[in-house]
């Protein structure tokens, strides 16, 4: 019988960590019937296939083409969409555009705050569709609202639906929507739906400058089915230097939203594979399982009633849905439970189940588990990184069979847990051992008050593990089952944590997934530790990594289904009359090592200002190669006065190419008085160097459609100089006359976030040697 508990209580802990991966999103069943009220993603993906035939990113032909598709869509809905259009800067950033926003209205019957349904129709430049970000996004909007219009539900508030543009640039739609748009003044709150995967469940996120009492509340009373969030994703989300539209609202126009993301997936974000093959159908049903009942709620809910002044922890859990508690609870729940873990200690030490050398004893194995897990999952993805180079070409951090890579780390920590608690865990100190794991976690608990209090929440499965102490301590031998029980709580909030921390911040992080997943151990104590087999476990364990290490070197190759980012750009120096092929490569292919060379020079010694990349990568090899034939801009200076101490300056600078991107740089000596980039005046006193976390010289990012130019105004001390240098970028080498690049190997595909496949033209020129013309001259 005692067998049969122990077999059972596995069961139940395998089932509650299966089921708190699998049970937390809705499962697409195809051919399933759905009614006309209801949101279909059968219906749903007909749409997405058009936006996502290919890359829209903000100047491109299809994105011209999308947008259309959008306003067609809309006015089939009996909606009357409008564009808002103009020029938007963002100094902290530093991108200049021209945004082309879609905005359309269901009219409320009263006179409350309006709702916006948010998603950008713009795709990362160059080569992502753009079928999951934000092709989802958007296509999720639309089919709720044709769910929602066949209610025949008729909203009590204003209803905005607005997909902005230049999102992937600098979030500079919603800044000209927020800052510019008469109807942002009456906006009450934003739904708003993201990805930065192509599958996973969907995370709810606020963005509020105040306190989230009344937003969770409502959130709780929308009742969507399948609610995933806690308090801690916002902690963390916060630390990072990922923003969305809904980051504007909240800073512009001090407007709370709800976002919504799916972030599995991580290795197809921004990248050509962001497709229909690859996205996760479950996730664009989890996105509907949101929307279409917020949107019931929040029509006719009061709008102006979401502010509070007091913050809420709170989690997703099973059946409940949402639970949450005050910010004020933390406190005396942490010190409910070191009282409780005091008195339950003293009650073992009387009662003479607990020995004093027994608890000191049972430190050790939880801290060799702790010590040795923890460097095997740092300096083991380190030794990783040198055995398999390539991966490093994938900038997002999560390689093809990143999960796998979890699953080996996961399962190494527990073949270590089990292998040290065999050694040092007897029959008479079972329950000292629990006294070092409840230690620990209430230590993290007091750090969590300090550091992160979104975390808080990971006090609850410590009232149950104490539940379970003090039950060891009333019996020789617990039932192991009853006990599984218990642990449930912990099972449910922290084993999707083991796995969220590498998906979302990347495989460095598979640190804190060996250190949790001692920690989780620890909490499971009073069911492992009755087990009478843990080495046979743990040499269980050690061959199930094992089996994930032959996984993952089996599966380490590029491939056409896995596909190697590659980058190559023609760079030409006018100035100085020289030209180089370049790549953001450290591991050349056959492809790059064609038009490179198998021997390359350092691009560092070869060049000097280079574009902005989200992750900071700089060239990396550079070549010679003979100067095409690409003209360059031409620069009309429209004024050039002394007022008092300044001189008043105005040009105008004219690509002669389809140019997709302009940044202009200075001398860094300056120090204007005023600066203005076609109309838009620069608050000097907020710029900084800080582009997105990356140092960036530049003093204008200007991402340019067709027949764009850039008008430059600026005022700076009379006896100063300035010296300015432009870099053009077209995104068109692959198809320019000038070269005949053979196509990429099918186990390729164009690198994302960086610039590739583009030509770039860099040429310097002084305000000293123009002549005063207008640009029509």
């Amino acid at each position: 019988m005692k067998n049969l508990y122990a077999i059972l209580s596995f069961v139940v802990i395998s089932m509650v960590c299966l089921y708190s991966f699998y049970g937390v999103m809705p499962r697409y069943k195809e051919d399933k019937p759905v009614y006309a009220t209801e949101f279909s993603v059968d219906r749903a993906v007909v749409p997405l296939a058009e936006i996502g035939e290919k890359p829209h990113y903000l100047g491109s032909e299809a994105h011209t083409e999308v947008r259309k598709f959008l306003i067609s869509e809309l006015r089939k809905l009996g909606l009357e969409p409008h564009i808002q259009e103009g020029f938007s800067f963002n100094p902290n950033a530093k991108t200049l555009n021209k945004p082309i926003n879609i905005a359309a209205k269901i009219p409320g019957s009263e006179d409350g705050k309006a709702l916006v349904l948010l998603s950008h129709y713009d795709s990362a430049a160059i080569h992502s569709p753009g079928v999951s970000d934000d092709g989802v996004g958007l296509v999720s909007i639309l089919e709720s609202l044709r769910a929602y219009l066949a209610s025949g539900a008729k909203p009590k508030n204003d209803v905005i639906i607005l997909f902005t543009d230049a999102e992937e640039i600098g979030l500079d739609g919603a800044k000209l929507f927020v800052d510019e748009h008469p109807w942002a003044k009456d906006v009450g709150l934003v739904l708003n739906f993201e990805a930065r995967g192509t599958k996973g469940p969907s995370n709810m996120i606020l963005e509020t400058n105040q306190g989230n009492a009344r937003l969770i509340k409502a959130f709780k009373e929308a009742n969507p089915k399948f609610p995933v969030t806690s308090s801690l994703m916002y902690s963390v989300y916060k630390l990072l230097p990922n923003d969305t539209d809904s980051t504007v609202f909240r800073e512009d126009g001090d407007i709370d939203s709800y976002f919504f993301a799916f972030i599995d997936g991580h290795y197809n974000y921004h990248s050509a594979n962001d497709n229909m093959q690859n996205l996760d159908w479950d996730s664009l049903a989890h996105q509907g399982s949101y929307l279409l009942p917020l949107l019931h709620y929040f029509a006719d809910a009061d709008l102006s009633a979401l502010k509070s002044d007091r913050d809420h922890v709170y989690f997703n859990f099973p059946m409940v849905k949402i639970i949450d508690y005050p910010f004020n609870w933390i406190l005396p729940m942490l010190f409910f439970a070191i009282l409780a873990f005091g008195a339950i200690l003293i009650y073992g030490l009387r009662k003479r189940v607990l020995q004093v050398k027994s608890i000191f004893l049972g430190f050790i194995p939880f801290l060799l588990s702790l010590i040795v897990s923890g460097l095997t999952g740092f300096l083991g993805w380190k030794l990783t990184l040198k055995i398999y180079p390539h991966y490093s070409e994938i900038q997002q951090g999560f390689t093809y069979n990143g999960h796998a890579y979890i699953a080996l780390f996961v399962s190494l920590a527990i073949a270590i847990c089990f292998g040290f608690y065999h050694r040092y865990s007897k029959i008479k100190n079972r329950v000292s051992l629990m006294v070092a794991p409840l230690f620990f976690w209430l230590l993290l608990n007091v750090v969590v008050i300090f550091a992160l209090k979104g975390a808080a929440y990971f006090i609850i499965p410590v009232f149950f593990a104490l539940i379970s102490f003090y039950l060891m301590l009333q019996s020789k031998q617990p039932n192991p089952f009853l006990l599984s029980i218990l642990a449930i709580p912990a099972l449910f909030i922290f084993a999707p944590l083991i796995q969220y921390f590498p998906v979302g911040l990347g495989l460095k992080m598979l640190v804190l997934s060996s250190v949790f997943t001692v920690l989780l151990f620890g909490l499971l104590l009073p069911v492992f530790s009755y087990y009478k087999r843990k080495q046979v476990l743990s040499i269980a364990f050690t061959g199930l990594t094992l089996f994930f290490i032959v996984q993952t070197h089996s599966t380490n190759k590029f491939s056409p289904e896995r596909q190697k980012p590659n980058s190559l750009l023609y760079y030409a120096d006018v100035d100085e009359g020289k030209a180089y092929w370049l790549t953001y490569d450290n591991t050349l292919d056959d492809w790059t090592k064609s038009i490179l060379g198998e021997n390359p020079k350092q691009a560092s010694d070869l060049i000097g200002t280079q574009p902005y990349s989200k992750y900071g990568r700089a060239f990396t090899y550079a070549a010679d190669t003979e100067h095409k034939n690409i003209p360059s801009f031409e620069v009309a200076l429209s004024s050039d006065t002394i007022v008092g101490k300044n001189r008043e300056v105005a040009f105008t600078i004219i690509p002669n190419r389809s140019v997709n991107r302009l940044e202009l740089h200075s001398n860094n000596s300056q120090d204007f008085k005023a600066l203005a980039f076609n109309g838009k005046e620069v608050d000097l006193s907020s710029t900084t160097d800080s582009y997105r976390g990356t140092k960036n010289t530049a003093l204008v990012n200007y991402h340019m459609s067709k027949g764009d130019s850039l008008h430059v105004v600026y005022s700076i001390g009379k006896e100063e100089e300035v010296h300015f240098q432009v870099m053009e970028y077209s995104y068109d080498l692959m198809e320019h006359p000038e070269f005949q690049l053979e196509e990429r190997p099918d186990y390729t595909m164009p690198k994302p976030f960086v610039v590739t496949d583009a030509i770039s033209v860099k040429r310097s020129f002084s305000v000293d040697s123009l002549m005063i013309h207008s640009p029509s001259e």
